[in-house]
Formats: C-alpha cells, sequence, structure tokens
C-alpha cells in the first residue's frame, strides 16, 4: 500500500469514524483502524466488535493498493501535530512509514485479515429510506428516555415502529415513555427494529453535517445505515418491544403552562427535594399551579406559585423532578398541556400549541406516591 493524501483531509475522516471504538476494545485489533486502498478510495473503518463506522476518503496520489490495520489513537493523535501538508504512506512488513516535505515516520501496523467482517444481512430484510432531519429528530426526542436494564434489553434501545402509512420512534424506562411519530419515511411493510443507543448517539453526532436521505437495510439482527460517503452497521437488540401504544392514555384534565417557566420552576424547588425521592408535588386549581418540595430529613422545603390555563378537577400529584426535568427540557414546545386523570395514573405530556401535521411528539411520565 502506498498513497499521498492530505493530513487535515485524513484527519477529519479518522476522527469522524474514531468515536465508536471502545475505551477497553474486546479484541486488541479493535484498537485499530482498518485501511482498504482500491482505486482512488481509501475506505477507512473502526468497530467495537458490534457497531462499525465506515467512511471514504477520495485519494488522487495512489501507487500501490493494499490493506492494513493501522493503531487508532497514535495515528490520529500523531496527524493533529501537523498543520494542513501532503503525507505520503506506505505499508508493508507489519510497518506504516510516513513521509513528509522534511520527515518521516515509522508505525506498527497488523494484517487486514485479522479485522473482522461486516455481518451479512439475512436472505429476509426490509429497507427504510428516511430524511436525516428527520432521523436526527427522532433520536434527539427520544435517547434520553432509554434505559439501563440488564433483564429487559430491549428497553436499552430505540424502537423503531414502521408502516406505509406512518411511523414511530419509541422510547421507555419504565418511568417515562416517549413517541415519536412521522409520516415522511419510505417503507414497503410494515416492520420494526430496536437500535441500541450506542449507535443511536453515534448517529446524533453525525447526522446534522448530513442533508441526504439516509437508506437503512436491516434484519432481525443486523443494520445498515447509509449516507453519502459513510456507513454505520450495528448489532439490533432482539426482543419484543412492549405495546406502547396501549398504555398512551386520554385524559380529561388539561393544564397548560408555559414550557421554560415550568422548568425553571421545578428545577428551583426541586433542590429542597428530598435527596432519595427527588420528589416535587403539584398541587392544581383553577388557573394555578403550585409546585412544592420538602425534605425533612433536613428541615427544608419550597413552593412556587405559577398562573396556567387548568380545566379539571382540583388534586395533587407527585413527580420524580428529574424526569420531570428531562421531559420539559427537551421538548421543544412554546407551551406544554399536561393531560391527568388521577394522583395514580400516567400523566400524558403534549405541544399546547399547533405542530407539525407530519409529526407528533408527546411523553408520557408515571407519578409517585405523595409523601405525606
Amino acid at each position: 500500500m502506498r498513497f499521498s493524501v492530505s493530513s487535515s483531509e485524513l484527519l477529519h475522516g479518522l476522527v469522524s469514524v474514531s468515536r465508536v471504538i471502545a475505551n477497553k476494545p474486546s479484541s486488541s485489533i479493535l484498537e485499530n483502524f482498518l485501511f482498504d486502498l482500491k482505486g482512488n478510495a481509501l475506505t477507512v473503518t473502526a468497530s467495537d466488535g458490534e457497531t462499525t463506522l465506515k467512511t471514504v476518503i477520495g485519494i488522487d496520489n495512489v501507487q500501490q493498493e493494499g490493506a492494513f490495520a493501522v493503531p487508532a489513537r497514535r495515528l490520529t493523535d500523531y496527524l493533529k501535530e501537523f498543520p494542513d501538508q501532503p503525507l505520503t504512506f506506505y505499508g508493508h512488513d507489519n510497518t506504516m512509514e510516513i513521509t513528509w516535505i522534511n520527515g518521516e515516520s515509522k508505525i506498527p501496523c497488523f494484517n487486514a485479515d485479522d479485522y473482522p467482517q461486516l455481518p451479512a444481512l439475512g436472505e429476509t430484510h426490509d429497507t427504510l429510506e428516511i430524511p436525516a432531519e428527520t432521523l436526527l429528530n427522532g433520536i434527539n426526542n427520544t435517547i434520553y428516555a432509554t434505559a439501563e436494564e440488564e433483564l429487559r434489553p430491549v428497553m436499552n434501545g430505540i424502537f423503531f415502529d414502521l408502516s406505509p402509512e406512518s411511523s414511530a420512534m419509541v422510547a421507555s424506562d419504565a418511568h417515562k415513555l416517549i413517541c415519536f411519530e412521522f409520516k415522511d419515511a419510505k417503507v414497503a411493510q410494515q416492520c420494526s427494529f430496536i437500535l441500541h443507543k450506542k449507535p443511536a448517539a453515534i448517529l446524533k453526532s453525525i447526522l446534522p453535517r448530513v442533508e441526504e436521505n439516509i437508506s437503512i437495510i436491516f434484519d432481525s439482527k443486523n443494520a445498515y445505515f447509509n449516507f453519502g460517503t459513510n456507513m454505520l452497521v450495528c448489532r439490533l437488540i432482539e426482543g419484543k418491544y412492549p405495546q406502547y401504544r396501549s398504555v398512551i392514555p386520554k385524559n380529561d384534565n388539561k393544564l397548560i403552562i408555559g414550557r421554560t417557566d415550568f422548568l425553571n420552576s421545578v428545577r428551583r424547588i426541586a433542590v429542597c427535594s428530598a435527596q432519595a425521592s427527588n420528589q416535587i408535588k403539584l398541587k392544581l386549581s383553577l388557573n394555578e399551579v403550585v409546585v412544592s418540595a420538602q425534605d425533612l430529613s433536613f428541615s427544608t422545603s419550597a413552593y412556587e406559585r405559577l398562573s396556567c390555563s387548568y380545566e379539571g378537577d382540583e388534586m395533587e400529584i407527585g413527580f420524580k423532578a428529574q424526569f420531570l426535568i428531562e421531559i420539559l427540557t427537551n421538548l421543544p414546545y412554546s407551551n406544554v398541556c399536561m393531560e391527568l386523570a388521577d394522583p395514580c395514573k400516567a400523566v400524558l405530556i403534549v405541544s399546547a400549541d399547533e405542530t407539525d401535521p407530519d409529526e407528533n411528539l408527546r411523553a408520557l411520565l408515571m407519578p409517585v406516591m405523595i409523601n405525606v
């Protein structure tokens, strides 16, 4: 393998794929990038064994094709010290020579055959085409609600519930549930998959720079995300996702309030909540909500009155402040509507304003028992 490339262009490609490499890889070969040079295209691959990220860098000066595994951290740190200038790479005999105008360096490299191959898709697989902006919105609006559960791994990812008419991305940790519905995905038939939060987070960091549609090919075990010169391949979470639609309620009591004012109030009052429970209480009455919390162990308490529009029965309902703050922080609305039934049933939080008819975002939050 021998080629020349701009140091800054190569560094940009390496940094874009390096985020997938684990801090403690399961195999030493996964500490490396895979360089595969064919024609005028250098394919750079990084992997943690379950998630693989690839990018293609155009090379104008190719003298010899080939493939080698190159130490990822060492090469990336090395290139960061170069100003933008041409570098020549020559791989041979488990050594990668790097030369530039007034210097030369050698680093070890390894046999490309030792690098893990991409998983093959089964004969039965589905294809989804989705705008990058829609996929990014879905991930942004759901990833924070994923769980960390060993006994129920299906809760540790985002559930893609797809159909030709309307699709949804769903995440839940059993305390809160977020459902993002959209209509601009193209899929031939009803299908679904569960994307683990790590590849979802990687996509979240990449997609803001992507303008074209994302093509996703998936079967029951793996998914291929193709966009531009990049490809992400990941293992899916296997299992059956809970029937989320059946738990989304239709409640009659409605509280409409400014999201930012409500969020800031909850944050202030939560400071005085008990550390163990992190509980706050909402007391709802006509055109007013009182947010309160107390910690009897340290004799601290706080309350704040907020103006609102409330239609329904007077009630007191408790929440874990952290969960309510997470939802209010991530909802992209000026005003929110909380639909309540009673202090023991789930609350639905939606927009109180007009929304995009092609997208619908709903949040479900379970209350907690109020400490007397």
